[in-house]
């Protein structure tokens, strides 16, 4: 346990000054990787890991994904922020449940997003989205465990571009206990420094889920204190699988395995003493 302790203890230092990269890695192999490269945190993406087992993004019953998270938590001695996405409930004490067991996992952080799962009403309203935060942040402190809480509106991925209630709704999550603030989908420079600006001095996660001409860098410059990948990642991997599938299915040819990655840097990788 002093162990988790030291990785949360880590985790909220590394959000306190500087910029840094969280990458969001969908099993035990490539949180592996991931830590080999010198990455200070890690994340777990939803989406990653549904695909992994065999789901549609958020469709991945609680219980998988809790086993998911752990899986992750133990995978290296890096601190890990779990993408809970809407806390696999409706209702705030369900919500604060869930977190509860989230916490056990060892986690040093972890979301709560405001999508409803209905792609009609994407979004909850704002009253209970911030009794939702709330409650999240509640059940972290009865814990007497030091994980710092993401507060993520979905507005900009899910049709809704309203950007003063992105804004609105951040700042409303901060109220409620949240200790980082995340809106996906921002798509301009003027948008990062508004959102940095109206929740500051906490914290701001940005996603890059696609080639961007901003680097981490710029990022930092504009006072992102870290910076996500979410699923690309992982989406990245299926790319490259597919595509080298799909011609021995369909072409019969094989140089889809040009660029596979080779067995000996693997085995190395995952060789004796890789882990922690």
């Amino acid at each position: 346990m002093n162990d988790i302790a030291d990785r949360r203890r880590t985790f909220r230092l590394l959000h306190e000054q500087g910029c840094f990269v969280i990458p969001n890695a969908w099993d035990v192999g490539s949180a592996l990787f991931l830590k080999s490269l010198g990455f200070k945190a890690l994340a777990t993406t939803s989406a990653g890991a549904a695909w992994t087992m065999g789901h549609a993004d958020g469709r991945t019953p609680r219980d998988e994904m809790l086993a998911h998270i752990a899986s992750i938590v133990g995978a290296t001695d890096l601190p890990v922020n779990a993408d809970f996405e809407r806390g696999y409930a409706h209702e705030p004490q369900d919500v604060a449940e869930a977190v509860r067991r989230c916490v056990e996992t060892g986690v040093a952080g972890l979301s709560i997003e405001d999508f409803t799962g209905d792609r009609e009403r994407p979004l909850y309203d704002i009253d209970q989205a911030v009794a939702r935060v709330r409650a999240a942040r509640a059940a972290i402190d009865a814990s007497g465990a030091d994980v710092l809480l993401v507060g993520r509106t979905e507005g900009l991925l899910r049709n809704r571009p309203d950007f003063d209630d992105v804004l609105r709704r951040l700042v409303a999550y901060s109220g409620a206990g949240a200790d980082c603030l995340f809106a996906p989908g921002l798509a301009t420079r003027e948008q990062i420094v508004r959102v940095v600006e109206s929740v500051a001095p906490k914290p701001v996660n940005v996603l890059v889920g696609a080639p961007s001409p901003l680097t981490v860098k710029d990022l930092a410059d504009l006072g992102v204190r870290r910076i996500s990948v979410g699923a690309a990642l992982a989406r990245a991997a299926w790319g490259g699988f597919m595509r080298a599938a799909r011609q021995i299915a369909e072409r019969g040819t094989f140089d889809g395995l040009a660029d596979a990655a080779r067995g000996a840097e693997l085995n190395e990788l995952f060789g004796a003493g890789s882990r922690r």
